[in-house]
């Protein structure tokens, strides 16, 4: 059994579409595109490296898929290498092959396949970006771990890590440090079920109860 892992750039407000260009993902009007670039300090390059070196395998979406084919075959040193030869695992409907070295389609229901993924031996699976196809990870429960760089960027609008249809989830914090430009890499583990509880007086006072029962309406 192999961990999922997604990672991802993301506002402080839970965006993640197009972190590292305008031409990434405009889809929705969405016009910040590289919201994550002027942050991108030499310590967060050096977090970035350093977090490639451990072997992976991929899980993409298309659009992802399609942004990381377009660059890391042209590109060079350790990063690009290990990219380059990474199992790719690409989730689309609409492809009907896949170019980059070591890439493979999804056929059927991905939440099906990736569980299947996730039941073989190897290396640990990560997804990088993807809003789209994370939803559906989430979704399903399949995510493991998320390894956060959030930048202190308040977006407003776009596609967000956790969306309209996350599941409620406790997460628990294994471990969170700062850039000089003020991201914030952070990672959790999936925990199970929200603690929750309550504040409140054992037994209500008058003005409680009467503000309950205007709730109530």
């Amino acid at each position: 059994m192999r961990s999922l892992v997604a990672r991802v750039h993301v506002t402080l407000d839970g965006v993640m579409q197009a972190p590292g260009g305008p031409e990434e993902d405009p889809t929705g009007g969405f016009d910040l595109g590289g919201w994550a670039v002027g942050y991108f300090d030499d310590e967060l390059h050096r977090h970035v490296e350093a977090a490639m070196e451990e072997p992976f395998d991929l899980v993409l979406g298309r659009r992802t898929y399609e942004i990381l084919a377009a660059h890391w075959p042209y590109d060079t040193g350790p990063v690009a290498d290990r990219m380059n030869a990474a199992a790719k695992h690409v989730a689309s409907r609409t492809l009907d092959r896949v170019d980059w070295a070591n890439s493979h389609l999804i056929r059927g229901d991905v939440a099906t396949a990736v569980a299947a993924l996730k039941a073989q031996d190897g290396p640990e699976l990560q997804v990088h970006g993807c809003a789209d196809l994370l939803q559906t990870l989430i979704g399903a429960g399949l995510v493991d771990e998320y390894r956060l760089l959030i930048a202190p960027v308040v977006a407003g609008s776009g596609k967000r890590l956790f969306g309209a249809g996350a599941r409620p989830a406790g997460v628990r914090l294994l471990g969170a440090a700062t850039t000089p430009s003020g991201v914030i890499l952070a990672s959790y583990a999936a925990d199970g079920d929200i603690r929750r509880g309550s504040f409140a007086f054992e037994e209500p006072t008058e003005e409680e109860r009467r503000r309950r029962a205007a709730l109530e309406g």
